[in-house]
Parts: C-alpha cells; structure tokens; sequence
C-alpha cells in the first residue's frame, strides 16, 4: 500500500478524488431514483424500465458530442452550463406524475447530463507521473466504484422511506456540490486539450475505437438488462429494500478488485491483463441467474463486482493506449454513445421481460452478453497491439515529462 501513500503525496491529487465524489453519489443515485419514482407514481415496472432507458439514452447517445466540445474548448463552461441544467431537471422530473411526462422529462434530463466521469479521467495524467498512472487509474475507479456503493443504498433508502419522492431531490443538490466544486477547481478550469495530429484520420474510423464500440454493445447490452433486473426481481417478490444490498456488495467488492488492479506490476501489458480478467469476469457472472434477492445475490454479486473493479482500470489503460492524440475525452466519450445507449436498450428490454418472462432470464442474457464482448477481444486483438507492449524505463520517464503539469 505504499504506492498509494506516495500517489496521495502528489499534488492534487486530494482535490481530484474528492471534488467530483458528491456528483459521482448522485449519478449512483440516478437509476434507482428513477425506478422507484416511476414505480410508484405509475405501478409499472415496464413503464420504470423504459424510464431509466430513454434517460440513460438520451446521456449517452450525446456523450461523444460533449466529448468533441471539451477536446475542443476545455471543460470549463461546458460543466458550468450543464451541471445546474442537469440538477434542475431532476427536481422537474420530481414533482411530475404523468407517465407520458415523466418519459419526456426523463429523456431531456439525459441530455443534460454532465460528462463528471470523462472530465476527471484525463485529468490525471497531468498530476500524476507515467509510472503512477495504473494506480491513479485504480484509485478513480475505486472511487467511482464506491459512490456506486453509495448512491444506490441512498437512492433505496429514501424510496422506501416516508419521503419516497426525496432520492432525486438529494441527487440533485450531491450534483451541485460536486459538479459545481469540479467545474471550479483550477486543475478542470485550466485543463488544456491535446492538439490532434495534422492529417490524422476521422475518429470514427479508427480500428481500435471500432472494436472497442462492438465490445461495449454486447456489455451495454448486459447491463442494461441487468440494472433492471435486480430492482425489478426484489420488486416481484417484494422486498425491493434487497435491491441495495446486491447492488452494495458488488461495490463494495469493486473497490477491492479495482484497488488490488492497481497494485499489479507495470511489467504486466493493459491487453494482457485486460483479457485475462475478461474470462474470469465471464466465468463469475454465471451463477447470477440462480440466485434469489437476498444472501445468494449479494454474494454473486460480490464476486461479479470484484473482477469488474479490476476490468475497469485495464480498461482505462487500453483506451488511453490506442487513442489517438487529441481524443482525451471524446473517445472514451464515443465509447459511451455507443455502450450507454446500447445499455437503455437492455434496460428498457428489460423491464418488458423482467414482468413478462422473468428477472432470471435477463440474468442468464447477461452472462451471454459478457461472453460475446469476450470472444470480441479475443478475435480483434490485433487491433489493440499498441496496449500489448510494455513501455520501457526511457518511455516512462518521457511520459513523466510530457505530462507535467501545466496549470497555474
């Protein structure tokens, strides 16, 4: 663990972790604050489904455009604008009760969501050296990871409380504090994008985001059945408070995973580590589809959770590997037009068969769909080869110089 002693010594690298956090609980919140306000204000499980898919939709298909804006300007008043549209959106969200309206509502709320996540990530190789990335990498993700751990608990919490219409309220003023304290930090404020390459070709058509984006379909795909399922299978057999205990152990266990990722040696390639935990990933996401909201889920759940801490760091290292100079945010950014707006189609999938067929069965397709994003990685390797290489102590001491830090 001294690794992460010595990467906290870095300056600011405290004021990374802890400014986006309050805005990272409230999109943990999101999801289920848009189940059970549906659920309850419709009766419709199908209806809750269709809800958080139009929503995580509308995020997603416009996250490559909002992308495009940060490589381009800067992240300084592209969050400034849409933090306090996206918090006030909720609160309008809120106090409708018309299913129609709430489908339209939920829908405008996604464009306006702020790109918190893609914002932080590119942040750190400003502050930390080439040699600390995987660690910085592992620490984001773990921090991401537990306001997943969070948000959910919260977001049930107060669905099933006396105040069951607060769970948006709360997340939008956690999306004030934290997008509003990210949006203000000199490290954000002063962030200058990568100048891209002269004659580097469209993004859209390069190998490696190709590949990455049919990976990210069948994973989207999976998830989004899978983020319905658990709520939607408590739900049915009526003890939706269990829906934060599946969702808490596979954060909880992430942050582990996510952590311990960071520890692996640099001697180890991003492609090769990624796949290996790919398999594994597979392997765990089994027995889902056997088990009942309780003890067995959460178990599941927290060996599920724990390999995907660890995916997303090797994640994170391909990407930042294969991207082309300029793309900082927009690629990753693309990747998630793609993935999340795949992902609203499972979750609006979902509810359809969660009420019409069973919970079970969205389970056991999430399984395939982790399978299918396997045998992608496996088949178009090739295409990754630049994250298959180990950099070398000459490469790694340039990497420190190029990304010193450039703010005031």
């Amino acid at each position: 663990m001294n690794r992460y002693r010595q990467l906290f010594a870095m300056p600011n690298v405290w004021v990374l972790v802890l400014a986006a956090f309050p805005a990272r609980v409230a999109y943990g919140m999101v999801g289920l604050a848009l189940f059970f306000k549906t659920q309850q204000a419709t009766g419709s499980i199908a209806l809750a489904g269709l809800v958080i898919g139009v929503n995580s939709l509308a995020g997603s298909f416009t996250a490559g455009i909002r992308g495009l804006m940060m490589d381009k300007y800067g992240q300084k008043w592209p969050l400034r604008i849409l933090v306090p549209g996206y918090a006030t959106m909720m609160i309008v969200v809120n106090i409708s009760h018309s299913a129609t309206l709430i489908v339209v509502l939920a829908t405008i709320m996604g464009l306006t969501a702020p790109p918190i996540n893609l914002s932080v990530r590119p942040l750190w190789k400003i502050i930390v050296t080439g040699d600390f990335l995987r660690t910085a990498y592992a620490v984001d993700s773990s921090v991401m990871n537990t306001a997943g751990v969070i948000g959910p608990v919260i977001a049930t919490a107060l669905a099933l409380s006396w105040h069951p219409g607060s769970p948006l309220v709360i997340a939008a003023i956690l999306m004030m504090m934290g997008g509003g304290a990210l949006a203000l930090a000199p490290i954000s404020r002063d962030w200058k994008p990568e100048k891209k390459e002269k004659g580097a070709q469209s993004l859209w058509r390069n190998p490696s985001l190709r590949l990455m984006m049919l990976e990210g379909s069948f994973i989207g795909f999976g998830w989004g059945l899978f983020d319905v399922a658990v709520p939607a299978f408590a739900t049915i057999e009526k003890v939706q408070h269990r829906t934060a205990w599946v969702f808490a152990a596979m954060g909880v266990s992430s942050i582990i995973g996510g952590l311990l990722a960071g520890l692996i040696s640099k001697r180890t390639s991003s492609l090769s580590a990624l796949r290996k935990t790919y398999f594994v990933w597979l392997l765990v996401s089994v027995p889902m589809a056997f088990t009942y909201p309780g003890w067995s889920m959460a178990l599941a759940g927290a060996f599920l959770g724990f390999v995907g801490g660890a995916i997303q760091v090797f994640y994170w290292e391909v990407m930042e590997a294969v991207r082309p100079k300029g793309s900082a945010v927009s690629y990753m950014a693309w990747l998630w037009t793609v993935e999340g707006s795949v992902m609203s189609l499972g979750a609006a999938v979902g509810g359809l068969l969660s009420e019409s067929v069973s919970p079970q069965f969205c389970l056991a397709l999430t399984t395939i769909s982790i399978g299918l994003g396997n045998l992608v990685l496996t088949i178009g390797k090739k295409r990754l080869s630049a994250a298959n290489r180990i950099p070398t102590d000459e490469e790694d001491l340039k990497a420190m110089e190029d990304n010193s830090p450039t703010i005031t």
